[in-house]
């Protein structure tokens, strides 16, 4: 789910001082991207008023995205990487000038790379919603003051209209591959069901064909941490006289989803009842490392992050259920004509394999059969964001000629 966990790896199982020190200081009451605020790479497209699934309407969408390489006379060549819950266009890149963090896919893209830019032409978008250009929560309606709570309630569904309304605008009306993990591979497996005829081929990374009740119920909790806390002021917090938003309930949200981003055996080994202080693990003051490192991870987020913006992810992630409307998930995988790419994480705790499998085995035009690629990691879900090499091949397979 969380493209951005392979650039906030801390490497060891404690903290560093300098680490400490770059969260010193109060937070921001978001860390949405503004107008106004360094563009670094973005680019922006203006696609009009949109209305969505579930009746609400924007007057005006404007989607941030990032590009790279150079799209072909016949626009043939072009590729679609969408990103998860809490990632961005930010794909590849140094942090600064306007961008929070490092890219998330760093060494997957470029000239001679993976997805080489020498062939390819890359477009990545911040999807509807979100909080680094795109028009979200943060974003101010026609009265001048933010959405907040106001914005509308979005489906994943509602974000990919709004990214083939910006294909549109760009040019392309065929991807030659749709490429998305966690949240953005339930992107690009609404691609390949709604516009079949647009998407050549298909990569399905660690994602399901289905938000289940076990992953709401956690989404749910992570809402109310963000909810409750007395900052959050009903969502309107971005002017607050104090200069205070909602970030210790954004920062426990963040904690929560973390735990599932990574696996059991991972955190076990990787810290094991390693205590992070000079005092007795037996007396008070000090705590596990493994609470530090959650703590870290969860301040840096609010840094970044938007909270109106989880929120709406969140509840659109949980709207994802491709068989919604369509005769069942069966019949909605059977659209798909693309050649595809399935790939889980044998550690996954998040999307575990069963909802790889379940897409593989229904799939018309599966590069494996009837069967996913299971990576092998200790990393959990967020194998796939690490697991470079591994993945690589993969991905180098389906782009194959």
């Amino acid at each position: 789910m969380d493209w951005q966990s392979s650039a906030d790896t801390v490497p060891s199982s404690f903290i560093s001082e300098a680490q400490a020190r770059s969260l010193l200081g109060k937070p921001p009451a978001t860390g949405a991207w503004r107008d106004g605020d360094p563009v670094g790479n973005r680019r922006f497209v203006d696609i009009g008023p949109l209305g969505f699934e579930a009746g609400g309407f924007l007057p005006h969408v404007r989607l941030a995205y990032e590009s790279w390489g150079e799209l072909s006379p016949a626009a043939d060549n072009a590729i679609l990487v969408l990103h998860a819950l809490t990632g961005d266009s930010h794909v590849i890149g140094d942090p600064g000038n306007g961008h929070a963090t490092g890219g998330w896919w760093d060494g997957m893209i470029g000239p001679g790379r993976v997805i080489d830019t020498d062939r390819w032409f890359v477009i990545a978008p911040n999807m509807l919603g979100g909080c680094q250009g795109s028009t979200g929560p943060s974003t101010p309606a026609p009265d001048g003051v933010e959405w907040g709570i106001r914005f509308p309630y979005l489906t994943i569904r509602d974000q990919v209209a709004a990214q083939i309304v910006l294909a549109d605008k760009l040019g392309i009306d065929r991807f030659a591959a749709v490429i998305g993990g966690s949240m953005g591979g339930m992107h690009a497996l609404e691609w390949a069901i709604e516009v079949p005829d647009r998407v050549e081929r298909l990569a399905v990374l660690a994602a399901p064909p289905l938000t289940t009740a076990d992953q709401v119920a956690q989404n749910s909790v992570q809402i109310e941490a963000i909810r409750t806390d007395p900052l959050f002021r009903s969502g309107a917090y971005y002017d607050a006289p104090d200069g205070d938003g909602p970030t210790r309930g954004l920062a426990l949200a963040r904690r929560m989803a973390l735990i599932n981003y990574r696996s059991p055996g991972e955190l076990n080994t990787r810290f094991e009842r390693s205590w992070q202080s000079e005092i007795s693990p037996l007396g008070s003051g000090g705590r596990f490392a493994v609470e530090s490192y959650l703590d870290f991870h969860g301040n840096k987020f609010t840094r970044r992050f938007d909270a109106n913006s989880y929120i709406t992810l969140v509840e659109a992630m949980n709207s994802h259920d491709v068989g919604r409307g369509r005769g069942g998930i069966a019949a909605a995988i059977g659209r798909i004509s693309a050649d595809t790419l399935v790939l889980g994480i044998d550690s996954d705790r998040l999307f575990p394999l069963a909802g790889q499998r379940e897409i593989a085995r229904l799939l018309p035009n599966n590069i494996d059969g009837s069967a996913p690629v299971v990576l092998e990691s200790a990393f959990g879900h967020d194998g796939f964001l690490i697991e470079l090499d591994d993945v690589g091949t993969h991905l180098r397979r389906l782009l194959a000629d």
